[in-house]
C-alpha cells in the first residue's frame, strides 16, 4: 500500500531553516507529482509546492524565494528547504502523492517558529 513518512519537522526560531523529507513507498515515485501542503489551527489545508515528474515546481505565493522542493528518484525521496522561517510558517506540514486513483497523505509532521 502507499505510505508517506515524512521527518525533519520542529521548532525554530524566526529567520532560522528546516528540511523536511518524506520518503514513499508503494507507489512508482519517479511518475507521481509529490506536494508538500500545511494545515495551521483554525485554517484550511494550503498547498505549499509541488514538483512534477519531470521537476517541474510551483509555489505558493507565501513562501516563493524562501522555501526550495525538490526530488529524489533514486530515493523515493521528497524535500522541502525552508529558510528564512516565519512564525506564520506554523502549522502541520503534510506530504503529498498526487496520484491517477486519488490523492494519499502522510500523518503530517509539525513546524513551530517563535518570534
Amino acid at each position: 500500500q502507499v505510505q508517506l513518512v515524512e521527518s525533519g519537522g520542529g521548532l525554530v526560531q524566526a529567520g532560522g531553516s528546516l528540511r523536511l523529507s518524506c520518503a514513499a513507498s508503494g507507489i512508482i515515485f519517479r511518475l507521481v507529482t509529490m506536494g508538500w501542503y500545511r494545515q495551521a489551527p483554525g485554517k484550511q489545508r494550503e498547498l505549499v509546492a509541488q514538483v512534477t515528474r519531470s521537476g517541474s515546481t510551483n509555489y505558493a505565493d507565501s513562501v516563493k524565494d524562501r522555501f526550495t522542493i525538490s526530488r529524489d528518484n533514486a530515493k523515493n525521496t521528497v524535500y522541502l528547504q525552508m529558510n528564512s522561517l516565519k512564525p506564520e510558517d506554523t502549522a502541520v506540514y503534510y506530504c503529498n502523492a498526487n496520484l491517477l486513483s486519488g490523492g494519499y497523505w502522510g500523518q503530517g509532521t509539525q513546524v513551530t517558529v517563535s518570534s
